[in-house]
């Protein structure tokens, strides 16, 4: 599992090799990158928001 979010967290940044990536696709469960994917993606808004809310005062 850590592989997975190591490749989407990648991703996320744009820094993944295309190398890894030719992999992810080749070996990878798309279902576990779509659903590590989502996760990662609420987890990001989360934290914008609770600096908005924190910034706001």
């Amino acid at each position: 599992m850590w592989e997975v979010i190591k490749s989407v967290l990648a991703a996320f940044l744009g820094v993944q090799r295309e190398q890894q990536r030719l992999k992810d696709f080749e070996r990878g469960n798309p279902v576990a990158f779509i659903v590590t994917g989502i996760v990662l993606a609420a987890v990001l808004v989360g934290l914008i928001a609770l600096v908005a809310v924190l910034a706001a005062g």
